[in-house]
Formats: C-alpha cells, sequence, structure tokens
C-alpha cells in the first residue's frame, strides 16, 4: 500500500481537515507536530517514512479566496526529488514544475468546462468529489473514461478526518467496473486494518493525514506489505 501524506492549507497555515466543513478548519496541533507550519509538517512527516509523494489541497483556491502559489512553489524547489500532487480547485494547464502534477477536482468543474481537460493530455490527476449523499461537479466526470487519466482520486469529502473508515462500497464499485484504472482513497481511513480492507478490493494508494499525525497509523505499518 502506498501512502500518500495529506496537507490542507488555509490562509497561509497547515490546518486540520474535519468532515469537509472548510470554514471550520483550524490550524493543526498534532502528536506528530505541534506547528502548522507547511514545512515543519512536511519534516514532521518524513521523520515517519521516506514518503516520495504528498498531496496539498490549497482551500483558499479551491474556495477561490486566494491561494497559496508562493509557498507551494518554495515547496517545490525545496524538495525537487519529491512529487506533490496539487488541488488548486479549477485550473487551467500551465507550465507546471517537474515535480508538481496537478489534481483537477470534480468539485471544481462544471459541464461546460470539461473540454479544457484535453489540454493537459492526461498529465493529472482526477479526484472524484463526493458530499455527504452526492456527487459533487460534473457529472459526466464520474462516467465518461474519455475524460479520466490513469490515477484517480475517489474524495469522500464527508469523511475526511472522521471515525467512520473509508467508504468501501462506493470504491469496491469503482474498482470492479473500471479495474484497468488505478484509484486513491481518500476520506476516513482510521487504521491497518482499513488499509488491508482496501488492499482487499483492488486499492493500493490511500491519501492519510488523521491517521498520520494521531499515531493510529504508525511507521511499521507504513512499511508493511
Amino acid at each position: 500500500m502506498k501512502i500518500i501524506p495529506v496537507i490542507d492549507l488555509k490562509d497561509g497555515v497547515v490546518v486540520h481537515a474535519h468532515l469537509g466543513l472548510r470554514d471550520q478548519y483550524q490550524p493543526i496541533n498534532t502528536q506528530l507536530c505541534h506547528s502548522a507550519d507547511l514545512f515543519k509538517v512536511i519534516s514532521a512527516f518524513l521523520t515517519l517514512a521516506d514518503f516520495d509523494c504528498f498531496y496539498i489541497a490549497d482551500l483558499n483556491a479551491i474556495t477561490e479566496q486566494g491561494h497559496h502559489e508562493a509557498l507551494i512553489n518554495d515547496l517545490l524547489k525545496t524538495y525537487p526529488q519529491k512529487t506533490f500532487w496539487i488541488d488548486s480547485g479549477y485550473q487551467t494547464v500551465k507550465d507546471y514544475a517537474d515535480n508538481h502534477l496537478p489534481v483537477l477536482g470534480s468539485e471544481s468543474y462544471n459541464e461546460d468546462q470539461l473540454f479544457e481537460l484535453k489540454a493537459f493530455k492526461k498529465r493529472f490527476i482526477l479526484s472524484l468529489d463526493y458530499g455527504k449523499s452526492e456527487a459533487l461537479g460534473a457529472p459526466s466526470l464520474f462516467s465518461d473514461q474519455n475524460l479520466w487519466p490513469e490515477t484517480i482520486i475517489i474524495m469522500t469529502l464527508n469523511r475526511v478526518g472522521s471515525q467512520q473508515g473509508p467508504d468501501l462500497e462506493t470504491l469496491s464499485d469503482f474498482c470492479k467496473h473500471y479495474p484497468e484504472q488505478h484509484f486513491v482513497a481518500a476520506g476516513g481511513i482510521r487504521h491497518y486494518q482499513d488499509l488491508q480492507n482496501l488492499k482487499h478490493i483492488g486499492i493500493h494508494q490511500a491519501l492519510l493525514a488523521s491517521a498520520l499525525h494521531s499515531g493510529s497509523i504508525v511507521p511499521v505499518d507504513v512499511g508493511r506489505k
């Protein structure tokens, strides 16, 4: 199981994501890292394992309330050997750093904007975003494989930071219907057994934040097969 640590940026600091209620997110202060500084959080994650990939959500950009472009660019330059999946909300193609892979979230796109995805030439990660009871964004993104890149995140926002466990039913459905795709689980993962359950249904990558910060998933779990 490949673990990809998650960092949520809001108003210049790393925040604790909980149930997708972004207006309520607060700066993190955990046993892993008592600072909400981006670089200190990255360093703290790297004490757990030599992660080669990180996911960053620029919540200001996603909600169209500013952005963290300069801060993220500093991070990309500081860690040129690490890959960063970066969700900055609605995006059009531009020159990205070699270690910057854009994440295009369904919640940020409507049907009229989907033609713009072709310009990325499938060099992006697609995030299929789910709220409490519905798929978010352009419906075509959830079924039209012509729009899909190789790797797709199944993002269950209402489970983020919760103790509910991953949405195994939805993830399993995607794995069964599209076995050639690489799906990434996101939202609700609590412990090593959740990782094993994901592996059992065909998921081999997972986004994690809370379980790493709390210590419920520890370095030995990260390295286990």
